[in-house]
């Protein structure tokens, strides 16, 4: 049995994930600052944006022995505001949620990831392209690819694969309540795919534990966004 640590699987994206890999009779840990209400998961709370992230994951890390450990990188802040916002504190935090949490994790948990292991970066349709009023999101979506890239780079040779897996407009809390419930933005947000409509949490999910699984992808962008309409 292989242990999963997800960040943020208490709703939307990571909770699915979760359960999918809970399903396969994989040891699943949640880190995040709420517990997932899921059967035979474990939860961590631990505030993973905190002034003691860095000791609460270490000691999260030294509690698990070496192994087969896939850790997927799901946790992500969005917030609404331009290059003109002069709001550094809310540009700050979005950075250490969506780009140091990440590299907290990685630096605490490779120590026990044995050949097998994989890392799976959660980003988002916005790491290649960009949409007004999502700047911080945008910027730090990119840098996630980055991190993919440079993780890819420096583990030539261990056996422990990486990807990221590109999401589009997915049925979450976190979009709803972005375009403030709106359910007139949803669908016109919705009829930019080719099938007309958003993309549910669990079919990411299975995209993230495909990923997981296969060390043939290693290194790989995967968009998982249902095609795109492009005007």
């Amino acid at each position: 049995m292989s242990t999963v640590v997800i960040s943020g699987a208490s709703k939307g994206i990571g909770k699915a994930t979760a359960a999918g890999f809970i399903k396969t009779g994989h040891l699943v840990f949640n880190l995040s600052r709420t517990p997932a209400d899921l059967a035979n998961i474990k939860n961590i709370q631990i505030d993973l944006a905190g002034p003691n992230a860095v000791q609460e994951v270490g000691a999260f890390a030294d509690s698990l022995k070496p192994g087969i450990l896939h850790l997927v990188h799901n946790a992500a802040r969005l917030t609404s505001e331009t290059v003109r916002s002069d709001d550094i504190d809310n540009f700050r935090s979005v950075i250490n949620i969506n780009v140091i949490a990440p590299q907290i994790l990685n630096a605490a948990l490779l120590p026990k990831m044995n050949a097998g292991s994989s890392i799976v970066y959660v980003g988002s349709t916005l790491s290649e392209k960009a949409v007004p009023n999502s700047y911080s999101y945008v910027v730090t979506k990119h840098a996630m690819i980055g991190m993919m890239r440079a993780t890819c780079q420096d583990l030539a040779g261990s056996g422990i694969h990486t990807a990221c897996v590109c999401p589009g407009f997915t049925n979450t809390e976190m979009l709803r309540a972005h375009v403030g419930d709106s359910q007139e933005v949803l669908n016109s947000i919705a009829a930019g795919s080719t099938f007309g409509r958003l993309v549910e949490p669990e079919e990411i999910a299975r995209t993230i534990c495909f990923a997981a699984d296969n060390p043939v992808i290693n290194g790989a962008i995967i968009h998982a966004n249902l095609g795109q309409l492009e005007n």
